[in-house]
């Protein structure tokens, strides 16, 4: 814990070094056209009481009489006589869908908290079913992709022209739109469902770069905020070419966390009890399908993506580990080309994923242009992290090629809303715990709540009784856990699971359902 108290320590000096505050004029009333949101039933099997409306908003928040876009929202509405009025969710990304979170959040929670909020879920501007929605590419992950490792300069070529042909397809067919796309204008959007609900204040949930988004409504709006949740939290002052850095090191480490998992587990697995040996196996299959990929489908770019869903969450590891086992005890590539299909084959609603992904992030902040500079960052990084350090750059290689200038972070240092509860587990790897310390020390009055030994990224409402009870006693009435040093509260991670066909492999269903809304690369 010494590097994380440490973290605190130096907070004070990382504040006067973030750059940014709110736009002008952001903190006035947004323009919605409609007082009220005209809610329609489309309630379903799971969650009958489920309602939809869309919300009008400008393309340009500054030019309140322009164009329009459309947002679409989803609400389980209050059922409680006591009512503490919405609680608007969102699941990160950036391009994260939000419908779907409402419901899960709404039948999640205790009956008697959820009861006394109307739940809303959206989808942040250009994504779902909101109106443009981005696509700037179809096809664009479709296998099987370059090696992501570029060990000459061919495979170098190869790679940079998929980038630049991204950036260009956006370009082509979104320039108009792609100004308007980032996080400060999905905040004031935020505003703006407030507003259309006719609510004075806003309570707010938001996982991964959904942590980032409530940060910055919080700091444009703070007289607006009621309650704020942030869990698995980003690092405000790494936005964003530099926090990908920072995730290619911990997604390492995630990674031979499951090869040790794998290990300990020899004697359903059959690939040795010594964790490096492992994962030189893992290395080895890699190699063999950079040269022969597995089913015409799954290559070395394609793998990597497969088990990158391992490093946000080890409810998968089973599922990894007996497709990796498959294939290296037997030649057998059926169960990895499955593997592939369930956790990295991109259909066209991650194609507009990406596209919102990559269009908010090349918008936010400023990333390197030269070429060289991303080739010296990452070559250094891949030394001391392989897995996912090339992909990871490649996945964001557009941001050097995007075709809108770029904004700066914001700056979230925040004495204004109420306190704050955040969660963060100590091993996340997609957010890792030092961004979380740190923004518990730019949001004065905050509540850190860390998961020891966790893993996992979002791990509230996944099955963890003890960080589920302090989200729904701050919810319920604002109560937030006070301790006497850097963290408020430790609650222990819940233990791996069990191999497939165990006893216990059953007990994450609800983990299994959240990760599914979450998603990959937020």
């Amino acid at each position: 814990m010494n590097k994380r108290a440490a973290v605190l320590c130096a907070a004070a000096a990382v504040v006067a070094g973030t750059i940014t505050a709110a736009p002008a004029g952001a903190t006035g009333s947004p323009a919605v056209r409609a007082a009220n949101v005209a809610w329609k039933k489309c309630g379903t099997t799971g969650q009958p009481k489920l309602q939809c409306a869309s919300l009008e908003v400008p393309l340009d928040h500054d030019d309140p009489g322009g164009e329009r876009i459309t947002l679409a929202l989803s609400r389980v509405p209050h059922t409680a006589k006591t009512y503490q009025g919405p609680l608007l969710v969102n699941p990160g990304g950036p391009g994260g869908s939000g419908l779907s979170l409402a419901s899960f959040v709404a039948s999640a929670l205790p009956k008697a908290v959820a009861a006394q909020y109307d739940v809303i879920g959206f989808d942040p501007r250009g994504v779902g079913r909101s109106r443009p929605a981005l696509n700037c590419r179809p096809g664009h992950f479709a296998p099987v992709r370059p090696d992501p490792v570029p060990a000459g300069a061919a495979a170098e070529r190869a790679n940079l022209k998929r980038a630049r042909a991204f950036a260009e397809a956006c370009r082509t067919k979104y320039a108009r739109v792609l100004p308007y796309i980032d996080t400060l204008s999905a905040v004031r959007d935020m505003e703006a469902i407030r507003a259309a609900t006719g609510a004075p204040r806003l309570s707010y949930f938001g996982y991964s770069y959904g942590t980032y988004l409530g940060a910055v409504y919080a700091k444009l709006y703070p007289q607006r905020v009621r309650r704020l949740v942030l869990d698995s939290i980003v690092d405000p002052t790494g936005v964003w070419y530099d926090d990908n850095l920072t995730q290619d090191l911990a997604f390492d480490d995630r990674h031979r966390a499951l090869m040790a998992w794998i290990a300990k587990h020899d004697d359903v697995y059959r690939l040795g009890t010594d964790p490096e040996r492992v994962e030189a196996r893992w290395y080895a299959m890699r190699a063999d399908l950079a040269g022969k990929p597995a089913g015409g489908k799954v290559g070395a770019a394609e793998l990597e993506d497969t088990f990158l869903p391992g490093g946000y969450y080890n409810g998968y590891w089973p599922h990894l580990a007996a497709a990796f086992a498959a294939y290296a005890r037997h030649g057998d590539s059926g169960p990895l080309v499955k593997a592939y299909e369930r956790f990295a084959a991109v259909d066209a609603a991650g194609d507009n994923g990406y596209s919102v992904y990559a269009a908010v992030q090349c918008r936010d902040a400023s990333w390197p242009r030269d070429w060289h500079e991303w080739r010296w960052d990452n070559w250094a990084t891949y030394r001391k992290a392989p897995f996912m350090t090339w992909n990871n750059a490649w996945y964001n290689a557009p941001c050097a090629f995007w075709p809108t200038r770029s904004r700066g972070p914001v700056d979230i240092t925040n004495w204004e809303p109420p306190p704050a509860l955040l969660f963060q587990a100590t091993n996340d790897a997609a957010t890792p715990y030092e961004g979380g310390a740190l923004v518990h020390a730019l949001l004065h009055g905050s509540s850190f709540v860390v998961e020891q030994g966790g893993g996992n990224h979002g791990v509230t409402l996944s099955g963890n009784t003890c960080l589920d009870q302090h989200l729904a006693k701050y919810l319920a009435d604002g109560t937030v856990p006070r301790g006497t040093g850097s963290v408020d509260a430790v609650c222990a991670a819940r233990p791996d699971p069990r191999p497939l066909g165990s006893e216990a492999a059953s007990r994450t269903a609800r983990g299994v359902t959240l990760h599914g809304l979450l998603g990959f690369r937020g």
